[in-house]
């Protein structure tokens, strides 16, 4: 944590000691979306100063939440100004409405405004409380986001150095990536090779790259059998080949004269292409 982060927190800290009752804050309340915002000021006490500011997410549209914030700021005599945005923790990694608020919150941050998160599930369980109904609405939403900061029920907004966002972002890359290539192993074995190759099954976790070659050009059992074995081997291993690998593939030719697989179409055989070109 860098200098600039150990202050926002000691101010983050002390922001919820003091926000209850407080008759210097302006609140600003905003619920976050793709295009357009909805903003609400209010103060601690619950006094309604502008209900209903919509603005773009451009810069334009920052500029004039600065500018409103400002004159409701002055106009009132009042001292501080805290932002706060409504989230979701698990929304930010799986969902892209959980990225929504993040160059909002970006440039406030660089802005030097104290900012903070609420979270989605909290303003879920008020929205009840504030007006009686269950409903959403993204004007009571934002009103409900400034009524949570006034009683310090907020949570500190995390902008980390650009080398630990990187970090995280490769990180979370990776987990992805592995998630979609046991999504494809397990599509190749419980798909193509239980419905076309069956036989093929038994030998992928003992040599995946031949029998990925098989499934990519010769998924039809009926092709393999068709081949001579010095042909076949010239298809799925040009390259050297040791004893085991061989005695391998050759099992696997004989037992495609004997396959109970199912037919295998043409678009079959360019869908097993894709999926193996996928996985690599």
């Amino acid at each position: 944590m860098n200098k600039v982060d150990i202050i926002r927190l000691k101010e983050f800290r002390q922001l919820k000691k003091e926000i209850r009752g407080s008759k210097e804050h302006l609140i600003v309340g905003i619920d976050v979306a793709k295009d357009k915002h909805n903003a609400f000021f209010g103060t601690a006490t619950g006094k309604t100063l502008f209900k209903r500011l919509v603005f773009e997410n451009t810069i334009e549209g920052f500029e004039r939440l600065f500018i409103q914030a400002d004159a409701i700021k002055i106009q009132h005599s009042l001292k501080k100004i805290v932002f706060g945005l409504e989230t979701c923790r698990r929304a930010q990694v799986e969902s892209p409405t959980g990225n929504y608020h993040k160059p909002l919150g970006e440039f406030l941050i660089k802005c030097a405004h104290m900012v903070v998160l609420v979270s989605g599930v909290a303003v879920k369980r008020n929205r009840e409380l504030l007006d009686g109904r269950w409903d959403k609405h993204d004007t009571k939403d934002s009103a409900n986001v400034a009524d949570l900061i006034s009683q310090g029920k907020c949570l500190f907004y995390e902008y980390p150095s650009m080398a630990l966002r990187e970090l995280r972002s490769l990180l979370s890359l990776k987990r992805r990536l592995k998630k979609q290539e046991h999504g494809l192993k397990v599509r190749i074995r419980n798909h193509l090779l239980a419905t076309y190759f069956p036989e093929l099954d038994r030998y992928f976790g003992q040599s995946e790259s031949d029998s990925l070659e098989i499934i990519k050009w010769c998924l039809n059992p009926s092709v393999i059998a068709g081949l001579e074995y010095e042909q076949f081997l010239q298809v799925v291993a040009p390259q050297k080949r040791g004893i085991w690998q061989q005695n391998r593939l050759k099992a696997i030719w004989k037992k495609a004269a004997d396959s109970i697989g199912c037919d295998v179409g043409e678009s079959l055989e360019f869908e097993a292409k894709v999926m193996v070109e996928g996985l690599r």
